[in-house]
């Protein structure tokens, strides 16, 4: 992994889910990590049924690459020919032992994770394998963002909690994605907070509350307007 002077900070929670201390916030439940990112990230960018190839997804906060890998095996799933982009933002990345540690309660993803992870503890952060090319972009996505060339056909925004990293969820940062997404592009994230909602609306974005994950009640999802 490339040196960016700032890396994840963590404790485990019962010895499996790693929390940053940073921000007080799990990385993903252990009750149903996986299913959490299928209902959101995927079902809410309507994946796989939009795969073609060269699909761009985008994301921000990298974290333990889990929704990275739910991708990857979506798209193996889905037969779509070539490759899947997949472009993330990470202001503090994780090391590769602890992406292994955090992914091996996931037998599934983990069982896909071995080329990412070994890549990426060779300092790797453009990275390709069967089925997918990955860049992980590193630095603060305030500054990073605006600076990318890419426009990404879906958008997984996973920082932690707007609460506890308001940062990552800024307006202006929600204008960056709607800036950076292709036309027809779309968004989903986790979160409910209405200032997220009203933030990705003024950007652009036709934007729906949805049915969340588990005992979660609300997420959101929405579409750039044509």
């Amino acid at each position: 992994m490339a040196a960016t002077g700032q890396t994840a900070e963590l404790e485990w929670r019962d010895g499996a889910i790693p929390v940053s201390t940073r921000f007080d916030d799990p990385y993903f439940s252990l009750a149903g990590g996986l299913a959490e990112t299928r209902h959101v990230f995927l079902a809410g960018n309507d994946l796989p049924a939009r795969f073609r190839p060269g699909f761009h997804i985008a994301e921000l906060g990298f974290g333990t690459g889990l929704n990275m890998l739910a991708a990857l095996i979506a798209w193996r799933q889905s037969g779509t020919a070539g490759q899947l982009r997949f472009t993330s933002f990470e202001a503090f990345p994780m090391s590769a032992q602890d992406i292994a540690r955090a992914l091996s309660a996931f037998p599934e993803a983990e069982s896909v994770a071995a080329p990412f992870v070994a890549q990426w503890g060779e300092g790797r952060t453009h990275i390709a394998f069967d089925g997918i090319e990955i860049e992980v972009i590193l630095g603060d996505a305030g500054g990073t963002l605006p600076a990318w060339s890419g426009r990404a056909d879906a958008w997984f925004l996973d920082g932690f909690s707007p609460a506890k990293n308001p940062d990552l969820w800024s307006d202006a940062l929600m204008t960056e994605v709607a800036c950076h997404t292709a036309p027809g592009g779309t968004f989903a994230t986790y979160s409910a907070a209405g200032g997220i909602r009203r933030a990705l609306a003024a950007a652009g974005f036709t934007v729906e509350r949805r049915a969340g994950f588990g005992n979660k009640r609300h997420m959101t999802a929405g579409k750039l307007s044509e």
